[in-house]
């Protein structure tokens, strides 16, 4: 399977999940304005398939604080091109609850199949850990007393949106 990601740590957490070596390309896709996962890792995996055809695995994540009504959802990658940590745990104001959301897509031609991973929990008051990457830093997942990025891969990989995702794509895509 070739997975299309400009990230060797998310290559590196796809290969822990699924326990297989995975190839991976990275390509230059633009990507649409949205803020649903599922929209923006369609049409990346759509044009990755363009490009190579061959089939092929892309994934898009997405943060949705409750507070801000779903936002930012898939947009959280401009937000921390343009904020910082701090700054986006400031914007919760009073209602902390969030999900984080994972769209892995698979496309090989003709059959688009995608594999949704959420996890419920909520935004820190501050950023910490250094483990991960991204928002590791400021996302707690229900349960839990520490972020993402506090946590060892092991434990994160546990309990991940990308875990349960990747579980759905095995049981779907490897019978």
């Amino acid at each position: 399977m070739l997975l299309i990601t400009g990230n060797k740590n998310k290559v590196r957490e796809f290969e822990e999940i699924l326990d297989c070596k995975i190839d991976s390309q990275s390509l230059n896709i633009e990507e649409i304005q949205e803020v649903l996962v599922e929209k923006v890792s369609e049409n990346k995996v759509r044009k990755a398939y363009e490009i190579l055809k061959k089939p092929v695995l892309v994934e898009d994540t997405g943060l949705i604080f409750e507070e801000l009504h779903g936002l930012p959802g898939a947009l959280i990658k401009w937000f921390e091109e343009k904020l910082s940590y701090e700054e986006i745990c400031n914007l919760i104001k009073e209602n902390r609850n969030a999900t984080s959301k994972i769209c892995v897509s698979y496309f090989d031609g003709k059959d688009l199949k995608q594999f949704i991973g959420e996890v419920k929990g909520k935004i820190a008051d501050f950023p910490k850990g250094e483990n991960g990457f991204g928002w590791d830093k400021i996302f707690i997942p229900e349960g839990y007393d520490k972020t993402f990025a506090e946590m060892d891969s092991n434990q994160k990989n546990s309990l991940s949106m990308r875990k349960i995702a990747l579980e759905k794509l095995k049981k779907e895509l490897w019978k």
